[in-house]
């Protein structure tokens, strides 16, 4: 049976819609920005009542609210951009690295080398790669945004909790002064992170892996991702009225 030419024309645009969807989702996946949507509801609940944790839990659960950055972010995208950045990713050199960054929360030595570091300070020649590379990967910038908005969060539940509130403006100028003491420490924990997942790595291939992520494809999808969080976190804010 022939399908009608409208539906014909429908499925052949839904296809590469999904496939781009998913390769989008991949490229989030392995450039550690999903990781960001699976950390905030933990973080979000430290601290806070059963009843808020609950609410948390609903508003922030890690499948939507990677959904909706997903869909934040795929507008900014094309699909050869995404195409490439997975290329890039899924590169022997960037799975080599990530899977040493994955490591550094199995073997719980991260601790005792950040007391090293104050000891015996790294050559400066690392210390400019990993924040090269910090810079490329936006890996502070996402950390800091992450920690703002989940502080951000927990005030306003605090607020209504003693009967008052806040629209998004009013939040953002109450809690702007948080952001340049987040960075800072985000910037110094980052840096003590790579230094110990890479401490094994030649500074040759710490160099190439900084070049990999300034390469525009994977540059795009990380400022397209910065510039979404803060919109997904407001309309997540949005359902716990």
């Amino acid at each position: 049976m022939r399908l009608p030419l409208a539906l014909v024309l429908l499925l052949s645009l839904v296809g590469p819609a999904r496939a781009a969807d998913a390769t989008l989702e991949r490229v989030l996946e392995l450039a550690g920005v999903t990781l960001l949507c699976e950390q905030t509801a933990p973080l979000l609940q430290r601290g806070m009542s059963a009843e808020q944790q609950k609410a948390l839990g609903r508003a922030f659960a890690a499948a939507p609210l990677c959904a909706d950055l997903t869909r934040r972010v795929a507008p900014a995208l094309k699909p050869a951009q995404l195409q490439e950045a997975l290329q890039l990713l899924e590169s022997p050199l960037a799975r080599h690295l990530t899977a040493a960054e994955r490591a550094v929360g199995e073997d719980g030595g991260l601790a005792v080398y950040r007391q090293q570091l104050q000891e015996r300070p790294p050559l400066g020649r690392r210390v400019e790669l990993v924040r090269r590379l910090d810079k490329a990967a936006h890996t502070t910038e996402l950390a800091t945004l992450l920690r703002y908005e989940v502080g951000k969060t927990q005030a306003l539940l605090a607020l209504r909790a003693r009967g008052g509130d806040l629209d998004e403006q009013a939040l953002g100028e109450q809690t702007a002064a948080q952001l340049a003491p987040l960075r800072a420490s985000s910037a110094q924990g980052v840096e003590a992170f790579m230094l110990y997942a890479y401490r094994q790595t030649p500074s040759d291939q710490l160099e190439e892996y900084a070049a990999l992520y300034e390469q525009a494809p994977l540059r795009a999808v990380l400022e397209a991702s910065a510039k979404a969080l803060p919109a997904v976190f407001a309309a997540r804010r949005a359902q716990l009225k």
